[in-house]
């Protein structure tokens, strides 16, 4: 019977790395046999992370995008409540006022400008 993935792009995720260990959580931008890209950031200073967002100072959140190699990759968990606990996503909208799946969002590349011309 083949396996079915409950995992999505856009989901909400957990990941737990290896060499160096590591915990990530973000939205899900694509998976593969190669590994998985991601936008979102560790969670070794999320109550810090927290704090920088409600006070208005998100732009000091390592926030990124990133592939991570199916060869570092521990585990992946879909962010959902468990065992009466919330998900971290629930968490994030509690404590922060925010919409994570917003925050996580990719940013817009700025507009490219026109190039200039020299002057002769």
């Amino acid at each position: 019977m083949p396996l079915t993935m409950p995992f999505q792009c856009g989901d909400l995720v957990v990941v737990i790395l290896q060499g160096p260990r590591e915990r990530i959580w973000g939205r899900l931008l694509g998976l593969d046999a190669a590994g998985l890209a991601i936008r979102g950031l560790d969670l070794t200073p999320w109550e810090e992370v927290l704090t920088l967002i409600r006070t208005g100072e998100s732009d000091q959140v390592a926030l990124g995008t990133r592939f991570l190699p199916m060869h570092r990759v521990e585990a992946m968990y879909l962010d959902e409540p468990s065992s009466g606990a919330p998900s971290l996503a629930q968490s994030f909208q509690d404590r922060t006022g925010q919409d994570p799946l917003a925050f996580l969002a990719t940013p817009h590349p700025p507009k490219p400008t026109a190039p200039q011309r020299r002057k002769p």
